[in-house]
Parts: C-alpha cells; structure tokens; sequence
C-alpha cells in the first residue's frame, strides 16, 4: 500500500471550541450546529458543508441573546 502523494485536505469547520448546546434550541452555542449535525460532519461532503456554513449565522436569532452573552 502506498502513501498519498498529497496529504488530504483539511476539513473547515464552524467549531469555535465552545461546545455548550442549548436544551431550547438545540443548536451549539459556539457554532450554531445540532448534535446530529456536529456527529455527522466528516461525513458530509464538501458542498453539503458549504450549505450548512452558509446557513449558521442566521441560526444565531434562534438562541436567546443572553445565552451568547450579548444582553
């Protein structure tokens, strides 16, 4: 068996290294994600992340403002 030649690009993701979830939303305080969602990520392909990414900021209006320490 031999070696890539290249090694395998790395795969982006919105984890901010806050990992709290939110029991009402559901969503990752640090990057707006499920659990399910968080699980299954290297799994997706790269244009089902892209969709995803796109999508995260407006998540945040999900989550009550005091919960991201903004009230």
């Amino acid at each position: 068996m031999s070696l890539p030649e290249t090694p395998p690009k790395a795969i982006a993701t919105p984890c901010v290294k806050v990992c709290i979830v939110d029991a009402e939303s559901g969503l990752c305080l640090g990057c707006q994600r499920t659990l399910m969602e968080i699980a299954g990520w290297a799994r997706l392909d790269e244009d089902a992340r892209d969709r995803l990414m796109v999508e995260l900021p407006g998540r945040r209006s999900l989550i009550r403002p005091e919960k991201l320490g903004l009230a």
